[in-house]
């Protein structure tokens, strides 16, 4: 048996691009699994090549319903269209490792006939004992099994020892391009025969994700950096599965760098801004965690932040991608997400909104027809304030509540419905009640005549306590139009009521 130990890598202009995205069903997705996901999507669409989704959930411990329902509810919202896998289908289904169990036992039988493999019956504590006994401080399985005599297998057997099926690694270094970091070497000798199978039988996944790659035809591999350390393993075990007619080889790999956290260290599942699905939550909007998550490791230009997919699909280079640690950076993801926003026309804000709205109990659902009016004119006052969808209930809700459910902030009351914030309140109901025409610019005058050039007050301090009483919040949509808006009976009875 010879396995060779130098690969090539394929390139887009030799072969027809097809990548993959591979999440587990467990647990709440992270920003870094999004990342890898954008960055293969992206390759796959400049290449005019195939993104296939498919589902690693072998591990039936952790794997739940409702994670996998995430993640594909996730990506639907992302827009990061897969061309094969769930829901799509595809030549090369099932897209689910746990419906493919007759092809990993197909690839370890082949792989096994051909002397890829060899069964191992060591304990953990016997592999640790061999070691501190030779003093050696190399890591993993030391090989033991891999001569065993017919005897010593027949003498483990009859003390009822299950074997695990190891896969043998070949000698000598094993090098590889990486379109990331350039070329990468590693020591066979320092990648220990690792297990393909448990000693029940059930394939493992070191063993389950190659075969996959191998059948589906995968070309190329981009993946977290964190996963760099398994390649060397990975690579011996596709040419194997060429040589017994799986697959062509093994694929070309990227591994992008890790994204960073607080205090230089990786971003954790247990960072809060590691939730992926978080940010849905918040408001954040598609465009803007994906422009985002693109910054990390990538940029279209030197001196550009906000671009589109599309402009990300025609830029994308596999090898502009900065092997260096990315760090997250949660005020800059903000300010993209709010750049993102201000280019939604009007009407496409509205139509976004409308969730969280419903989700508060702002609007009713269906919307009636006076909710919607209403929200038609009420839109264009915070489309330009809002720098999340989530932050629209709080700024409208002010006008859409029943009279007897309004109430003030407490923060905010407190802070500016003192005394003299109460006499400037009374001072605007003065200057608005006798108004024949409601509208905001007769507002607007009035409260300007009254508040800031009569009083001498700043504008900030004159209308602050205005808009307390008569929104409940310290930050709303304008003033005037809000007034106007909410109508001339239930502007004053607040500020009466604001009174006391």
């Amino acid at each position: 048996m010879s396995t060779p130990t130098t690969f090539s890598t394929p390139t887009p202009d030799t072969k027809p691009v097809r990548v993959r995205m591979a999440p587990s069903p467990t647990g709440s997705p992270h920003v870094g699994l999004v990342r890898t996901a954008l960055f293969n999507w992206a390759f796959a669409r400049h290449h005019g090549g195939t993104f296939v989704f498919r589902i690693e959930d072998t591990d039936t411990a952790r794997n739940t319903q409702e994670s996998y329902d995430g993640l594909l509810d996730l990506f639907g919202w992302l827009g990061l269209d897969w061309d094969e896998g769930p829901g799509v289908g595809g030549p090369y289904g099932p897209y689910r490792q746990s419906e493919r169990g007759d092809l990993y036992r197909d690839a370890l039988a082949r792989l096994t006939e051909a002397g890829y493999t060899y069964p191992c019956y060591c304990t953990n504590d016997e592999v640790v004992a061999r070691h501190q006994a030779s003093g050696s401080k190399r890591q993993g399985y030391d090989r033991f099994c891999r001569t065993l005599t017919p005897e010593q297998v027949d003498a483990f057997e009859a003390e009822g020892r299950a074997a695990v099926t190891r896969f043998t690694m070949p000698d000598g270094p094993i090098v590889f391009d990486d379109l990331v970091r350039g070329q990468v070497k590693f020591d066979s000798r320092d990648v220990p025969d690792y297990a393909l199978a448990r000693a029940n039988g059930d394939p493992l996944y070191p063993l389950v994700n190659p075969v996959d790659d191998a059948l589906m035809e995968i070309t190329h591999v981009l993946r977290g950096e964190d996963l760099l350390s398994s390649t060397p393993r990975q690579i011996p075990l596709y040419a194997a599965l060429a040589e017994v007619g799986i697959g062509s080889g093994a694929p070309a790999f990227g591994h992008l760098p890790y994204v960073m956290g607080q205090g230089n260290k990786k971003l954790s599942k247990r960072d809060p801004e590691a939730d992926a699905l978080g940010y849905r939550r918040s408001g954040f909007i598609p465009e803007g965690l994906l422009n985002y998550l693109a910054l990390l490791g990538w940029s279209i230009s030197g001196d550009r932040d906000i671009f589109s997919l599309e402009e990300m699909v025609e830029a994308f280079d596999i090898k502009d991608v900065n092997p260096n640690p990315a760090r997250f950076d949660l005020k800059k993801a903000d300010a993209i997400n709010t750049s993102q926003m201000r280019l939604l026309p009007l009407q496409e804000i509205s139509h976004r909104v409308l969730p969280f709205l419903k989700e508060a109990g702002v609007v009713s659902d269906p919307v009636s027809d006076a909710d919607a009016q209403l929200l038609e004119l009420a839109m264009p006052l915070i489309a330009e304030r809002i720098n999340k969808l989530a932050e629209a209930p709080d700024m409208l809700g002010f006008l859409f509540v029943d009279e007897s459910d309004f109430v003030l902030d407490e923060a905010d009351a407190a802070k500016l419905l003192d005394e003299a914030g109460l006499e400037v309140v009374q001072a605007a109901y003065d200057a608005v009640e006798p108004l024949e025409a409601w509208s905001t610019d007769m507002i607007q005058a009035a409260l300007q005549r009254a508040l800031v050039e009569e009083r001498g007050l700043k504008p900030r301090v004159a209308f602050g306590a205005v808009r307390v009483a008569v929104t409940g919040r310290r930050i709303s949509p304008p003033l005037f139009e809000s007034m106007e808006l909410l109508g001339r009976e239930r502007s004053l009875s607040r500020l009466q009521n604001a009174l006391g």
